[in-house]
C-alpha cells in the first residue's frame, strides 16, 4: 500500500452514521482487538480531548503502556493513535491498514459499508493491541450512545462539559445532548462529571437506572491560584496541582482525570503517587498554546461554551489580540462572534479546505456586526499574512475556530518559519515508556 492512509480516507464517501453495528462487526472480524486492554472512555462536548491527555499522561508517568485516541487530528492521522505518546510509524499503519483494509472489503461484499471513523476505530484498538497497550484512553467522536467508540466496557467513563453542538445529530435541547453523551454510562462502572443540572440531571437519571456510580465533581472544590501562557496551578480537595495546559476550564478538565484514575483498579499500586508529574510533563497542542518566539496563539475551540472560555482567558492572559478564524458551516458563527468580540476589534476571516467549511461572505455578514474591522481572506495563510503584516503594539494573532483552522495555521508556519514550529515533531509526554516495563 503505497499510503496507508489514502484508502482509509476514501471511505469518507459513506458519509457519517451513527450505530455501532459495523464497529462490532467489523473488530469481530479482526479478532476483538478491543478485548486484549482495559479502557478509560472520555465524552462531553467541550474539553474531551483534553481530559483524555491528561488521563492517558497520569498514566504513562505511572509506567503503564498506554494508548490514546482521539480526534480530529491537526497535520497527521497518526496523531489519533499514540502509544506512550508516540505516533503510530508509517510501517504500523501500513501493517494495520492492510488488515483492517481487508476485513471492510469482506464486509462490502456482504453489503456493508464502514465509515471512516468506524474503521479509523477498529485500527485504533488493532494498533494497540499490537504494541502491547495495557490501558486505552478512549475519546468519544461525536455523542456517545450510538458513536463507534461505544463497543467498549470501561473501568471508568468521565463526561466533561456538554454543550450544545451537532444538534442535527443529537437534538436541539441540551436535555437531548446529555442524553446521547449519557450513552456511554455502563451498567456498575463509575461515571464522573463536572456538569451541572439540566445535564446532570439527565446524566444521574441514566446512571441510576444502570446501577452505575456518578460522581459529580463539587465546582467549590476547584480553585485556581494561577495561569500562565503554558500552565494552570490550582486546588482540588485542597491538593496543589499544575498541568501543563493553559487556560481556567483547564483546571476542572484535570480534576475530572485525578478523579477519574482514583477509580482504576491499579490507583493505589502505582497510578496514585504520578499524578503530578503526569499532569506537569503534558504536551497537548493547539489548547491556548502561545507559540514560542512567535506572536501567535492557536486554540481548536469551536464550540458557542468553548469561545466564552476562551475570550475570558486570553483577555486575562494577553489582553487584545487579532483573530484569525475559519469555521464549519454546523457551528454557532454568531455566538463565537459575540463572545470573541470581546477581546478583539478585528478579525480575518478564511474558507477551510472542507466540504463543511462555512462560507467567508456568511461569516463576514455575522462577525461585521460586532467587529469595527472584518477581513475576509482566501485562504488561512492569506488570513495570516495579512494579520502578521498588520499588527500594532505588539498585539498577538488568536487562530481558532476549528481544528481546520489550526491545521492550515500549522501548515503555513511550517512554511514561514521552516523546522522551527510543527506538531508532528511533538510528542504528548516529555518521557516515553520503554518496552518491559510493569505491566498492570
Amino acid at each position: 500500500m503505497d499510503d496507508p492512509f489514502s484508502w482509509l480516507y476514501s471511505l469518507s464517501l459513506h458519509g457519517m452514521k451513527l450505530g455501532l453495528g459495523n464497529t462490532k462487526d467489523l473488530l469481530r472480524r479482526l479478532g476483538d482487538p478491543q478485548l486484549s486492554m482495559r479502557h478509560i472512555h472520555v465524552g462531553g462536548s467541550d474539553g474531551k480531548g483534553s481530559i483524555s491527555s491528561c488521563v492517558a499522561s497520569i498514566l504513562i508517568s505511572s509506567g503503564i503502556r498506554t494508548g490514546l485516541y482521539t480526534s480530529p487530528h491537526i497535520e497527521e492521522f497518526g496523531e489519533r493513535i499514540t502509544v506512550n505518546g508516540e505516533k503510530m510509524t508509517r510501517s504500523e499503519a501500513e501493517k494495520v491498514m492492510n488488515a483492517v483494509r481487508d476485513s471492510v472489503k469482506a464486509m462490502e461484499a456482504d453489503g456493508m459499508f464502514p465509515t471512516f471513523f468506524e474503521a479509523a476505530t477498529a485500527a485504533a484498538f488493532l494498533h494497540f493491541r499490537n504494541k502491547g497497550v495495557e490501558y486505552a484512553v478512549i475519546e468519544v467522536g461525536m455523542g456517545g450512545r450510538l458513536d463507534s467508540t461505544n463497543v467498549i466496557i470501561p473501568e471508568v467513563s468521565v463526561i466533561g462539559n456538554i454543550s450544545m453542538e451537532h444538534e442535527e445529530f443529537l437534538g436541539d435541547t441540551i436535555e437531548k445532548i446529555a442524553f446521547e453523551k449519557a450513552g456511554i454510562i455502563k451498567p456498575g462502572v463509575p461515571c464522573v462529571t463536572l456538569n451541572k443540572d439540566p445535564a446532570f440531571g439527565v446524566l444521574k437519571k441514566t446512571a441510576e437506572e444502570r446501577g452505575a456510580p456518578i460522581i459529580r465533581i463539587d465546582p467549590e472544590e476547584i480553585v485556581i491560584e494561577a495561569m500562565s501562557g503554558t500552565s494552570t496551578t490550582f486546588l482540588y480537595k485542597r491538593e496543589r496541582y499544575e498541568v501543563s495546559i493553559p487556560g481556567s476550564r483547564q483546571a476542572g478538565n484535570a480534576s475530572m482525570a485525578i478523579e477519574a484514575v482514583s477509580k482504576l483498579e491499579t490507583y493505589g499500586q502505582c497510578i496514585r503517587c504520578n499524578i503530578r508529574k503526569g499532569l506537569r510533563d503534558i504536551r497537548w497542542p493547539c489548547r491556548l498554546e502561545k507559540i514560542p518566539g512567535l506572536p501567535v496563539i492557536m486554540d481548536v475551540t469551536h464550540t458557542a461554551a468553548g469561545s466564552a472560555a476562551l475570550a475570558e482567558d486570553v483577555s486575562a492572559l494577553y489582553g487584545r489580540v487579532d483573530i484569525v478564524i475559519g469555521m464549519l458551516k454546523d457551528k454557532d458563527a454568531r455566538s463565537a462572534a459575540e463572545n470573541l468580540s470581546k477581546v478583539s476589534g478585528r478579525v480575518f476571516i478564511s474558507g477551510l479546505g472542507s466540504e463543511r467549511s462555512a462560507d467567508p461572505e456568511a461569516l463576514r455578514e455575522i462577525f461585521s456586526r460586532r467587529f469595527p474591522e472584518t477581513v475576509v481572506c482566501e485562504s488561512v495563510s492569506e488570513a495570516m499574512d495579512r494579520a502578521m503584516r498588520s499588527r500594532e503594539d505588539g498585539r498577538n494573532i488568536l487562530v481558532t475556530g476549528s481544528f481546520h483552522t489550526a491545521e492550515e495555521a500549522a501548515a503555513w508556519l511550517k512554511r514561514t518559519f521552516p523546522g522551527y514550529w510543527t506538531y508532528s515533531q511533538r510528542s504528548m509526554t516529555g518521557e516515553h515508556i520503554p518496552e518491559g516495563r510493569r505491566k498492570v
